[in-house]
């Protein structure tokens, strides 16, 4: 099965063609952008298309992370994916990021379970709790960090993620975000059930921003 992955849930915008048969990732494209994921997104997807040397009549299944992270990215990922699956019909699967991180660290370390933690700013986390086979043990969850400092000691796992450092106390050495392999993203795309809910973002809070309510016009 050849799929097209997306991940815009950070900072990063990529795109990949992965062979799920050979277990073999055909073509990459993206890289660190900060923002603007809708004005690049599909040039980075045209991009891995020739970098494989694949057409895009080819894609058999898209996989596209859905957060938690970026607000925007997200959006943009998850609208791009759902148009593609339109326009070739064929499935479009959601990846969690937490499960993603967890499957990657799970990769080189399968003996023990791990508990996600993403920072969300304002003292808060995005945190999961996951088994050693990369099951998930517990629902996706925003957390101040003292409760997700609680909730990984209850879980007994490997702390990992960006805000690794900061449920660890160790405010002073957080670990900065990293994009996630998007090979992982293609490989649990790969093993997602393909029936059911199209892609949707997985929003554990409200977007940063809010409308400026002091500044509105009145309507005539």
């Amino acid at each position: 099965m050849i799929l097209l992955a997306i991940d815009t849930s950070g900072s990063g915008c990529f795109a990949a063609i992965h062979d799920s048969d050979s277990n073999v990732t055909l073509g990459f494209a993206g890289e660190d952008i900060g923002r603007g994921h809708a004005e690049r997104l599909m040039a980075f997807v045209d991009a891995a298309l020739d970098s494989a040397g694949v057409e895009l009549s080819a894609i058999d299944r898209i996989a596209v992370t859905i957060g938690p992270g970026s607000f925007t990215g997200i959006r943009v990922g998850v609208a791009a994916a759902r148009g593609l699956s339109l326009a070739l019909g064929v499935p479009a699967v959601g990846v969690s990021t937490l499960a993603a991180i967890a499957a990657g660290h799970l990769s080189g370390h399968p003996a023990a379970p791990v508990f996600v933690a993403i920072d969300a700013k304002r003292g808060e986390a995005y945190c999961q709790a996951f088994a050693a086979d990369g099951s998930a043990i517990t629902a996706p969850q925003v957390l101040s960090l003292e409760e997700a400092r609680s909730a990984a000691e209850a879980s007994r796992g490997t702390v990992i993620g960006s805000a690794a450092a900061l449920v660890a106390g160790t405010a002073g050495e957080i670990e900065p975000s990293r994009p996630i392999p998007i090979e992982t993203v293609a490989r649990l795309g790969a093993l997602a059930d393909p029936v059911g809910d199209k892609p949707k973002p997985l929003y554990l809070r409200g977007p940063d921003a809010k409308p400026q309510a002091g500044f509105a016009i009145a309507r005539v």
